[in-house]
């Protein structure tokens, strides 16, 4: 049986922390239960030895294979459904009355597997329904781990993960495939552009987005790397836009942000 050493564990700790700004200080035992098989897999005799390769390999191929390992990403369709209650009755409304270029602008910055953006798409669509035909959606979802990322795109789902999902929604937006599972429909597939990224990194728009989602990720940065995001986020959304995190995360009074309710914030204009 491998073993964690305190030196493979602080090395771990401390590449995620400064490459990515993800803080696994909390979890040493969810480090070493998800990496020993694939360390025994791939044949090395202990943690120092894949790590030393991993961060040899000048590809870039290991240190996204670890990444993709380390990285958590549990989520599910209508996650915090109050979240999408809010958009259906106030944001979209809102938009609706005060967007008279009818332009979309939307980043997911967590998508994971795809759940998230989908609901918010797919809530998008029920109100509009027919009108949106006059809208122009330009959606973004990002995420740091490749293999999830594929899944997203694929779209293709278990019955059992869609439990909470309106009915009309399996009937209008997926396509029940032999094997039982659900795909939702090409075209709406096509709706979002599913892309890596690292929120570490810098974030440039050609325009600024109506509507940010960031919900249940943050919970693992430190406070200054998540404080920081915050105001980047800020930076890069519409005034009067939207922005979510997740219920258990929080945005810090010095932001600019303005509150609206639980985990919901707005970049208001200033007069």
């Amino acid at each position: 049986m491998l073993k964690l050493t305190d030196d493979d564990f602080n090395r771990l700790v401390a590449y995620m922390k400064k490459s990515y700004g993800i803080n696994l200080e909390k979890k040493r035992v969810l480090i070493e239960g998800r990496l020993t098989n694939m360390v025994e897999r791939r044949g090395f005799t202990s943690f120092k030895e894949f790590i030393d390769f991993a961060f040899s390999d000048r590809t870039g191929g290991e240190t996204i294979a670890l990444v993709n390992k380390l990285t958590t990403n549990h989520t599910f369709f209508m996650r915090e459904p109050e979240h999408f209650v809010y958009l259906k009755d106030v944001i979209l409304p809102y938009f609706e009355q005060a967007n008279k270029t009818h332009d979309l602008n939307i980043w997911c910055a967590a998508s994971s597997t795809g759940q998230e953006p989908y609901t918010i798409l797919f809530t998008i669509l029920d109100y509009f329904g027919p009108k949106f035909a006059a809208w122009h959606l330009s959606f973004l979802a990002t995420d740091l781990d490749t293999e999830v990322l594929k899944k997203a795109i694929d779209g293709i789902y278990e019955a059992d993960g869609l439990k909470d999902v309106p009915k009309n929604w399996l009937v209008n937006y997926f396509t029940k495939r032999p094997d039982g599972t659900y795909q939702v429909q090409e075209k709406y597939r096509k709706m979002i552009s599913f892309k890596k990224f690292n929120l570490m990194d810098k974030i440039t728009v050609t325009r600024p987005y109506d509507f940010i989602s960031c919900r249940n990720v943050m919970i693992y940065f430190d406070t200054d790397t998540k404080n920081a995001l915050i105001e980047r986020f800020y930076d890069v959304l519409r005034d009067n836009g939207y922005f979510y995190i997740g219920h258990a995360e929080s945005v810090a009074k010095t932001s600019r942000f303005t509150y609206q309710k639980p985990a919901v914030y707005r970049r208001i204009k200033k007069v």
